[in-house]
């Protein structure tokens, strides 16, 4: 993208024109503390409705995220208002994470308009931004900025009205902001957007994708270790840090070896990489960052009582592995034009069936379900390794 004017704009045709600066990194640590907040929020009460209520909070802060990754995919980083943007964007982000832990208590106000502010006035500033970008890139942010504005109403009603409603406003304002791009956007007067509107650098998508991912897996270690470190050590708490740190490694594995490389190619080789920034990333990775959270809880559930385990550590254990391999099993899917999702991490999905039963008659300890789930883990990684370095017939080469 060339500019005959100087602008805010990143320029794509250069080698480093779609590179992760250090400020974007600098940004990702707000949501350091937001994933933080989120499983200690998960820990304080693991039953059924704070886990939906933990769900929406993910879903918010990922699309918070999410959103900003693709503007400074448009947006040079280096440039001082930019810059200045993502700072505000990031005191933002601290109240936005503090509030988690009550933000269905005496926090809603304050995670709303945060939120709102974020989401709000990030598209404001990139209007101004690029005022002299093609006038095709300036109407779809104003069609973003009327669907965000639309939710923001939701979000703050949201955050003003009774506990017992809350969980609806908000849910109805994400349901808007997750389905506008389904319907490019479209905004009655504006029309709709298109996909060569999102003609984003994929290689960028990809790799700030791939540190979210990163920063998630550390906060899991962040976590296990901490807990590890006030407990009295004995063999089941050194057995219960060595799965979890085991499985933190199995879960990078399955990510890193193949499917996020493999990704990567296939982006910055795309002629629409828009529409695989928005299935595979803005949507998919959600799952994989929701699983490495639930496994972070998981891991600290079973630290602290390696021999006991109730409803809700069982649906951790088994559930945290699980949504993980099916959020990597449909990215591969989606980015790798297989006729299906890789066998591997299919069989390992069923592997957990046969579990149930038995896990919630509450027939092995926590510590030992936790290691069946390694075990499982450890089988999709060695198998999908093996076969990706095996060569392979043409004919099979959709299946492994």
């Amino acid at each position: 993208m060339i500019q005959s004017a100087p602008t805010l704009l990143r320029r794509h045709d250069g080698i480093d024109g779609g590179r992760v600066t250090p400020v974007e990194l600098f940004f990702d640590l707000v949501f350091v503390f937001a994933v933080t907040q989120l499983s200690h929020a998960l820990l304080a009460q693991p039953i059924p409705l704070r886990a939906a209520q933990v769900s929406l909070l993910l879903i918010a802060v990922w699309g918070v995220w999410i959103y900003t990754s693709w503007v400074t995919n448009w947006l040079d980083p280096e440039r001082i208002p930019v810059r200045l943007c993502l700072f505000a964007l990031m005191l933002a982000g601290v109240v936005l994470a503090a509030s988690i832990p009550e933000a269905f208590a005496e926090r809603g106000s304050a995670f709303a308009g945060a939120y709102v502010f974020m989401q709000v006035g990030r598209t404001l500033f990139f209007l101004w931004a690029a005022r002299r970008a093609p006038v095709r890139m300036i109407r779809n942010f104003q069609r973003i900025l009327a669907w965000l504005v639309v939710s923001g109403l939701f979000w703050i009603a949201g955050g003003f009205s009774r506990e017992e409603t809350r969980f609806a406003w908000w849910a109805a304002a994400l349901l808007l902001e997750y389905i506008s791009p389904w319907l490019y956007f479209w905004v009655p007067g504006l029309g709709r957007s298109s996909i060569a509107d999102w003609n984003i650098h994929g290689g960028h998508m990809a790799e700030r994708c791939a540190l979210f991912v990163i920063i998630a897996l550390g906060e899991s270690l962040l976590v296990t270790g901490a807990t590890f470190a006030e407990l009295a050590w004995s063999a089941e708490t050194l057995g219960g840090l060595t799965i979890a740190v085991l499985s933190s490694m199995a879960m990078w594995w399955i990510y890193f070896d193949t499917g996020a490389p493999r990704a990567q190619h296939r982006i910055e080789r795309e002629a629409d990489p828009g529409r695989q920034g928005r299935m595979a990333y803005t949507y998919l990775h959600l799952l994989i960052v929701g699983g490495i959270i639930v496994s972070a809880v998981a891991d600290e559930l079973v630290l602290v009582h390696p021999d006991q385990i109730t409803d809700a550590g069982i649906a951790a254990i088994i559930g945290a592995p699980a949504l993980y391999l099916l959020g990597n099993a449909l990215f591969k899917w989606v980015t790798n034009v297989r006729r299906a999702p890789p066998l591997s991490h299919v069989v390992g999905l069923l592997l957990f069936l046969p579990l149930l039963p038995s896990a919630f008659a509450h027939r092995f300890s926590a510590l030992m379900l936790n290691a069946i789930a390694l075990g499982i883990l450890i089988v999709v990684t060695g198998w999908e390794s093996i076969a990706i370095r095996k060569p392979l017939a043409p004919a099979s080469a959709n299946r492994r």
